[in-house]
């Protein structure tokens, strides 16, 4: 990494991933990025994925910055997660899905931000699509009315409920400095991971979906704050998969059951 990255604070960059395609341009642009001298530790935790695919990543085992585990069972996100972090010596981790591209100088720049605030436990940037349009995964309350809401179909519903579509969205949220927020994206968080520690990481009773939701619910009630900083941006190539795929669907709906009943039934 470059020399902004203070020696005495390597980061470690955890990714989970099951046959991701993206992966390897998400790789490749990191990669190219931090250059010869990293001081990060890039572990990648295999979810059991197809014997070509397990191929192509022991190619960059190679690399003295790159550490591949290979698990004989997809056990989900979190669980893969929690392999890489809950262990691990770094004082600061990512939660970096497999599908993110970036420049080193943002994880430098979120990593201090994060340094110079001891009240927070993770800092989340703006989420970019390829086209450069906002993602907009920050929350600050769930209902069950909301999510149903986002997979309805009709567009004159959604017309009729923009207001509290966008209220859900968190689209009133200053771009012009950084905001506490209450819940931010498991497709990238910069975490604190002795506070990671402290919680036991990620509940592995969810196998995708809601686990940073809960991440984030359970590092408030232990008196941690999130911030959300739209200074810097990284881009997501989300592919929204469990609106496409009904199997992606049904985990996200098991997920939904999980996590309402774990903190409590908000309808509407």
């Amino acid at each position: 990494m470059s020399a902004n990255m203070e020696k005495s604070e390597p980061v470690i960059i955890s990714i989970v991933t099951h046959n991701s395609d993206k992966l390897f341009m998400s790789l490749a642009t990191l990669i190219e990025s931090l250059g010869e001298e990293a001081n990060v530790l890039i572990k990648i935790f295999d979810n059991h994925s197809d014997e070509e695919y397990r191929k192509r990543l022991k190619e960059y085992a190679t690399i003295p910055f790159v550490e591949v585990v290979f698990h004989p069972a997809n056990k989900g996100f979190g669980f893969g997660h929690n392999q890489n972090l809950l262990t691990a010596s770094e004082r600061y981790g990512i939660i970096f899905n497999p599908d993110i591209l970036l420049k080193e100088e943002v994880i430098t720049k979120l990593v201090l931000l994060l340094k110079l605030h001891p009240e927070c436990s993770m800092v989340a940037p703006k989420i970019l699509n390829q086209d450069g349009s906002t993602q907009y995964l920050i929350r600050q309350r769930l209902s069950v009315f909301d999510y149903a809401l986002r997979f309805i179909p009709f567009k004159f519903v959604k017309k009729m409920f923009a207001k509290r579509l966008a209220r859900f969205e968190c689209r009133d949220l200053p771009d012009d400095r950084d905001s506490y927020v209450r819940m931010i994206s498991g497709s990238f968080m910069v975490v604190d991971l002795a506070a990671f520690r402290e919680l036991d990481g990620f509940d592995e009773r969810y196998f995708m979906y809601f686990e940073d939701n809960d991440l984030c619910f359970k590092m408030e009630a232990a008196g941690h704050k999130i911030l959300y900083t739209p200074r810097y941006q990284v881009t997501h190539l989300y592919e929204r998969g469990a609106v496409k795929n009904r199997k992606l669907f049904l985990t996200f709906l098991q997920s939904m059951g999980k996590f309402f009943h774990k903190w409590g039934w908000h309808w509407f």
